[in-house]
């Protein structure tokens, strides 16, 4: 399905959303990832106001406003704030790090390195919380923007039933506390505003590559199907599910 589709499935190419305001800009940060590119696909499909695609090598996505963010580098995330500016509708990181460049998930707790674990979590938790810093003041003061960051069900702690892959499930249980917080402090500045964790599934892009063999069937998503469940998800959301982390199907993801 293309992004144009997604966008007509999603009712956001002609009269707005529930929650997506299609009348304010967007930013995706991550938009050169698999999933990320396809959300500010989606979102340029949708006919948003103004789409921001930041990536660290700035790549461009057509009919979006190319520009450059690191998530471990808290001055281009500055940088980029001062940029674009208020009155954002929908903030959105789709950054993350699994694996690759010296980095492997732990079977063990043998296998564990504090340097490595130090990356995961400078890439999976604390460039998200600096991403919060500069952009969660930009987010509209009416309506329901919308802050989201990817995370993913291995950070449940109630969920976990297989243990390993220590650093990733630690930085990602770490970024979903931090979305807590970040609800709580966001509700003070608007009651109707939300940050969410989102789980994308697992979708056929670099990060899953290594992991897809034992994929039920059916389960392995396109970025594209992802993007499309993503953004619906984020559009039935309403301001009391503020906080949460919710799954590619909607469903509420135990903490």
């Amino acid at each position: 399905m293309d992004a144009r589709a997604i966008a007509e499935n999603l009712g956001l190419g002609s009269s707005g959303a529930a929650t997506l305001d299609r009348n304010a800009p967007a930013v995706v940060i991550g938009a050169r990832g698999g999933i990320g590119r396809a959300l500010a696909e989606a979102l340029v499909a949708a006919e948003v106001a103004a789409v921001h695609a930041l990536s660290r090598s700035g790549a461009e996505v057509a009919g979006a406003v190319a520009g450059v963010a690191d998530v471990t580098d808290e001055a281009s995330l500055a940088a980029a704030a001062e940029r674009i500016g208020g009155g954002l509708g929908l903030v959105i990181v789709a950054t993350g790090v699994l694996h690759g460049e010296g980095l492997a998930p732990e079977r063990s707790w043998r296998a564990i390195d504090g340097a490595a674990m130090a990356r995961v979590l400078a890439v999976n938790t604390i460039g998200p919380a600096l991403v919060a810093k500069h952009f969660l003041p930009l987010l509209a003061r009416t309506g329901k923007p919308v802050f989201a960051v990817l995370s993913a069900r291995v950070g449940s702690i109630g969920d976990n039933r297989l243990g390993g892959w220590h650093s990733y499930r630690a930085s990602k249980a770490a970024l979903n506390m931090l979305i807590a917080n970040f609800a709580i402090e966001l509700r003070a500045r608007n009651p109707a505003a939300l940050a969410v964790g989102l789980h994308p599934g697992t979708v056929d892009t670099g990060l899953s590559a290594p992991f897809q063999r034992g994929v039920a069937d059916g389960k392995l998503f396109s970025p594209a199907f992802s993007a499309e469940r993503l953004l619906a998800v984020l559009d039935a959301l309403r301001p009391q599910d503020s906080g949460g982390c919710f799954a590619w199907d909607g469903a509420r993801i135990a903490p």
